[in-house]
């Protein structure tokens, strides 16, 4: 067997790593699986023979890892091709391989999709499996994807402590969220609310179109009404001609997959920043974009995304052993949120197609109608994965 990590890091990506290693390891998969490699920086390190044999390190060691935020065994964002392929399956071959699990997002659902594909195309009874993660939040295969609720908890924390300073300062103060296209973890900055006049004030998703006239209109109210200013803004937010105003900004930069760079840079903030100082005469207006923070900020991971984290490693293995006899070679796994009052998640094996390449969006009913803010019903959608944040008092 052969495990690795792709795309963006998360505070909970090594759980399912754990949770797939401690179901590849168990007594009912010793018949079907020997070695447990994980390959480093991802498909990269697989066409280098990088590995890391898993069932060498310690209980206790991969517990802590357990724990750790970031892709243990490091990660990549590469496409793989055709030739990619072939040489994966030439040096897998070699080590006597029949098993592949690949835990990312959409892209690297994708990715694993590809390998899939060209594996039955060479005749190679590869066992290809995908295990969701993503902070992002937009696999169609899933209700919610491990890496969201500790990302999200991060998110309407570090808002809660800018509304905080943003109270004692006044002003206007941007927060800049990563979503490249969809709005899920700048909607969770709303869970920082817990007074009427608590920020954030305007939250805005890629999901509604920006208008930079409106934007303004929106601060200059805020501003009357609450006598300060907090937003929100996705780093995914656009036009209505549909491209990312970050990206016009950046570099221009793409990865193997064609996203844009957009995370790396503080143009956005500081563009709006300086809209609002030219067109709503405040001065006072700061400007931080959270980037790769929310990704691995350690301590803060919420207990509900690393138990389910673990979880989907753990069925991603055990479906993929049970399909395979059935002659499904290829698959991800699903996750539902069961029915009733109480939460409680559900997981099951889906096709791979369901979580490859494209991506879902903030359902309508989770956007309030300004445009500006969300809904009640994604206030109950998101606080179950977020779990209970730091009690904060003023007067």
């Amino acid at each position: 067997m052969v495990i690795a990590q792709s795309g963006g890091p998360s505070m909970v990506i090594n759980a399912s790593l754990f949770g797939a290693v401690k179901a590849a390891a168990s007594a009912s998969a010793s018949a079907c699986i020997g070695k447990i490699l994980g390959a480093r920086h991802g498909i990269a390190g697989i066409l280098k023979d990088d590995y890391i044999d898993l069932r060498k390190v310690s209980g206790e060691k991969f517990k802590a890892i357990a724990q750790t935020p970031s892709s243990a065994l490091g990660s990549c964002r590469l496409k793989p091709s055709p030739e990619d392929c072939r040489e994966i399956f030439r040096r897998f071959k070699k080590l006597d391989v029949g098993y592949f699990y690949y835990i990312g997002g959409n892209d690297s659902a994708d990715a694993a999709r590809i390998v899939a594909e060209e594996a039955a195309k060479e005749g190679y009874p590869l066992v290809c499996w995908h295990i969701p993660k993503t902070i992002d939040n937009d696999l169609r295969s899933c209700d919610h994807t491990p890496g969201f609720g500790s990302a999200a908890r991060f998110v309407a924390s570090a808002v809660r402590g800018d509304d905080l300073d943003n109270r004692a300062l006044g002003g206007v103060k941007i927060d800049i969220i990563m979503g490249r296209d969809a709005g899920f973890l700048t909607a969770a900055s709303a869970l920082a609310r817990v007074r009427p006049d608590d920020g954030p004030h305007l939250v805005y998703l890629p999901e509604v179109p920006f208008s930079e006239e409106k934007f303004v209109r929106d601060i200059k109210a805020a501003m009357k009404k609450y006598g300060r200013c907090v937003c929100a803004v996705s780093e995914g937010i656009r036009g209505r001609d549909g491209v990312p105003i970050g990206a016009k900004l950046g570099s221009g930069e793409k990865d193997s997959h064609g996203n844009v760079q957009m995370s790396g840079t503080g143009a956005l903030g500081d563009a709006l920043a300086s809209l609002v100082k030219a067109k709503a005469g405040i001065k006072r207006v700061r400007a931080d974009t959270f980037g790769y923070l929310q990704r691995s900020f350690p301590g803060i991971a919420s207990e509900v995304d690393r138990k389910e984290a673990v979880k989907a490693g753990e069925t991603a293995v055990k479906a993929s052993l049970a399909s395979a006899r059935k002659g499904v070679l290829t698959g991800t796994v699903g996750i539902g949120r069961a029915k009733g009052a109480k939460y409680a998640a559900v997981f099951e094996p889906r096709p791979i197609t369901d979580a490859a390449k494209y991506t879902r969006s903030v359902p309508k009913e989770f956007i309030a109608r300004n445009g500006c803010d969300v809904t009640d019903a994604f206030i109950r959608y998101a606080k179950p994965l977020v779990g209970e944040l730091p009690r904060c008092e003023t007067f």
